[in-house]
């Protein structure tokens, strides 16, 4: 019997070996947490949709933060839950509101960690859409121009990054000239280049509290579409984006890949609610194991070509990778 020229099993006979090759590492520094923040409650409250987490009371919040940097966490990113809404989600261009109290709040915490906004109106606004809905429609320049009010906003309460997730045509333009004019050259802009129209937001939009009347797909992207998204990703890049991110990620890995190929931009995948959840309800029914499936599907994201992952899950990483 001929003997087998190439041994590919040589490297894989020992844990030694297989980590001195492994191709793909994740750590402390590739995650980004989402956190909730209820102004309206008193102490956490759990969501249902997302076995683990909690809508977190604004007057907990830095308790929550500085416990999120003890688990090695290293970067958030802050989700309003307003109780003051209204049609144009005027409560982020208040200094006094939600969205700069709490990012205030969490730089006072841990100063070194990165706070992160998630620029948009859908946690503000009384009808659940991303920005000032005139007869039906989203109006695409006025919600620009407010985008670009509440990135100061953001900044002027000490936002490190802004990451505008409404899905306006020429919002990281608007949002990048008001900075500058502002005197906030130096805040990164983190675009939701390729947001697509997905059915894996649901536990999430009950998380944020998102009334929506209708549906996103006027603005977000249509799941079918790949090209769409590097055009968008090309467009947001020549406005001044300084990441580019794919949401959701798994389903669409083979856009992140297209995106890791077209720019040199740092690339940021968001693993959402849906993901999330599949993995916990799947490991609550004893289907799988969950630290493993966690790995295994982050390290498939990273592999594809993200830089960098938001998700539900960046607690338990980093706890479990504090360990190794």
């Amino acid at each position: 019997m001929t003997q087998p020229m190439h041994r590919m099993r040589r490297l894989r006979r020992t844990p030694q070996l297989r980590r001195m090759v492994q191709e793909t590492r994740l750590t402390l520094d590739d995650f980004i947490y989402p956190v909730f923040v209820d102004e309206g409650i008193d102490r956490p409250m759990a969501i249902e949709t997302m076995p683990g987490l909690n809508r977190i009371p604004e007057s907990g919040l830095a308790e929550e933060i500085r416990a999120i940097a003890a688990d090695g966490v290293r970067a958030v990113m802050l989700f309003g839950i307003s109780h003051h809404k209204d049609a144009t989600g005027s409560d982020t261009l208040d200094p006094g509101g939600l969205m700069a109290r709490m990012t205030r709040t969490a730089k006072a915490a841990v100063p070194e960690m990165i706070v992160i906004t998630d620029n948009c109106f859908c946690e503000y606004t009384d009808h659940g859409h991303c920005g000032v809905v005139h007869d039906g429609d989203v109006d695409n320049d006025m919600t620009c121009e407010n985008l670009g009010k509440q990135a100061v906003i953001a900044a002027q309460a000490g936002a490190d990054m802004v990451a505008p997730s409404a899905m306006m045509d020429g919002q990281i333009e608007a949002m990048r000239s008001a900075l500058d004019a502002a005197g906030f050259a130096h805040i990164p802009i983190m675009s939701y280049s390729s947001k697509f129209a997905s059915a894996f937001y649901g536990p999430f939009r009950a998380a944020a509290g998102s009334e929506l009347d209708g549906d996103r797909k006027a603005y977000q992207m249509d799941p079918m579409n790949r090209r769409e998204a590097r055009r968008e990703s090309e467009i947001d890049e020549m406005e001044g984006a300084d990441f580019l991110m794919v949401k959701p990620a798994l389903p669409y890995l083979d856009v992140l890949r297209d995106l890791r190929e077209m720019s040199d931009l740092p690339l940021v995948a968001y693993h959402v609610g849906g993901e999330y959840a599949m993995i916990k309800f799947a490991a609550q029914a004893g289907a799988l194991d969950e630290m493993a499936c966690v790995l295994e599907s982050l390290g498939s994201i990273k592999r594809a070509g993200a830089d960098i992952i938001i998700t539900y899950f960046a607690r338990d990483v980093a706890r479990y990778l504090s360990k190794q």
